[in-house]
């Protein structure tokens, strides 16, 4: 039997793996011996007996710290995985809100921030006093790669293209690495000034495209779901601002004669909803359905699953209340 067991493998020490996984989790030597309570030489020792068994450099030095290669971030997330999975078998974690002192990081936009933050820091004050929360800006319509690197614990946004593209490996039998769960639904405006040659008439569609727009962009690109609707009927808007903020997107528009597209329910915690006026947009748009998205490694980790209905059940208390309405 062991015969069909590659003698790499068969001779490997497999806590060589554990030390692995911190090294790139840490991304420094210092780091990562600080945290297995080991002595920096032995974990260097260790690296260079697994580039031994893998031939393969793994990490090089860069800067203050080391650079993986790309054999490396290949393996890291299946012996990640791999790791949890035999730690959930031998220990099964239970999380207890109580006493944790876990940290999550969390990726979004600043206007699902404003929206779900403050009662979530409610409830960890109230539930999880040991609990951190951190947020990170959610810079991509595609946060895979974050939630694969383990940069953020879930990403809370709108991932059209995303979810699509995960139904479809679905339905074709491939194996799908994420999970998803809806939030809540968001509805967005034409957001401009008070006093904007446009606020007192009617928005029509020829108005609306000959204005002048700014646009809350994650990656910069000046082209978004609004425009993919617009093109869809055959017109066009012109973009002469991107952004990467939906706060920074309302000042810019307080100040100027752009056109914005806003969610409707966050314009009100922007502090300048009184200097803004709001028009339903002269064409329909798809509905915009914030998500919940997270890697499948983590889905029934007790204390992800408890930071997932935190989250789910202040979205859900917002919307019935009617404040995302």
């Amino acid at each position: 039997m062991n015969s069909t067991i590659p003698a790499a493998f068969r001779t490997l020490d497999l806590n060589l793996l554990r030390i692995f996984d911190e090294v790139m989790a840490e991304r420094s030597l210092t780091k990562a011996a600080h945290n297995l309570s080991m002595t920096q030489p032995a974990v260097s020792n260790a690296v260079r007996r697994l580039r031994d068994a893998l031939d393969d450099e793994l990490v090089r030095r860069h800067g203050h710290g080391i650079e993986p290669t790309p054999r490396a971030l290949a393996l890291w997330p299946s012996v990640r995985e791999a790791l949890r999975q035999l730690q959930e078998a031998i220990v099964p974690s239970h999380f207890v809100p109580h006493l944790a002192h876990n940290t999550f990081i969390l990726a979004m936009a600043d206007a699902t921030a404003a929206e779900l933050m403050g009662e979530l820091a409610r409830q960890l004050q109230t539930q999880a006093p040991g609990v951190s929360l951190r947020v990170v800006p959610l810079t991509t319509r595609d946060p895979r790669n974050l939630l694969s690197d383990g940069v953020a614990d879930i990403a809370l946004g709108y991932f059209p293209a995303v979810l699509t593209d995960l139904t479809g490996r679905a339905q074709a039998g491939e194996a799908v690495s994420f999970e998803h769960q809806r939030l809540y639904a968001g509805e967005y405006v034409c957001v401009m000034r008070q006093g904007h040659p446009l606020a007192e008439q009617p928005m029509t569609l020829d108005a609306y495209c000959a204005a002048r727009h700014l646009l809350v962009s994650f990656s910069g690109r000046p082209y978004g779901f609004v425009d993919e609707a617009l093109a869809s009927i055959g017109r066009q808007r012109r973009i002469v601002i991107t952004v990467n903020q939906f706060f920074t997107a309302g000042q810019v528009v307080v100040n100027s004669d752009l056109l914005t597209v806003l969610p409707r329910h966050f314009v009100p915690t922007t502090g300048m909803g009184d200097q803004l006026v709001l028009r339903e947009l002269p064409f329909d748009v798809p509905p915009v359905h914030v998500e919940g998205l997270w890697h499948r490694r983590q889905q029934h980790d007790s204390a992800h699953q408890w930071l997932r209905a935190q989250v789910l059940q202040v979205a859900q208390a917002a919307f019935s209340a009617g404040e995302l309405a």
